[in-house]
């Protein structure tokens, strides 16, 4: 399993607008098939930072995510609204089991 860390800092006046878009997004990114786990997770000392979550099932799931509408309307909605360019880490998952580990 590939796990995503996206890391997102938005702009102050943005931050309940990023809100509602992302949690929009990720409850479609949930129903498709290639996607374990998508979690929406905003920082507790400064509201403007963010952490998206993305558990995909195979290496080929974060493509396919990203041809699909929600994920597009999403990325072209909030792209106005973030405060520098977004990152990403990528992990691979070893627990639970993985077989090829």
């Amino acid at each position: 399993m590939l796990v995503v860390h996206v890391h997102i800092r938005v702009k102050p006046e943005f931050v309940d607008q990023f809100k509602q878009a992302t949690v929009e997004n990720a409850r479609q990114s949930v129903k498709e098939p290639g996607i374990a786990r998508f979690d929406v997770l905003q920082q507790q000392q400064d509201p403007t930072r963010f952490v998206l979550v993305e558990a995909y099932r195979t290496p080929e799931a974060p493509a396919v995510h990203k041809e699909t509408r929600h994920y597009q309307v999403w990325r072209d909605a909030v792209a106005p609204w973030m405060a520098e360019p977004r990152s990403s880490v990528k992990f691979l998952n070893h627990f639970p089991e993985d077989p090829d580990w």
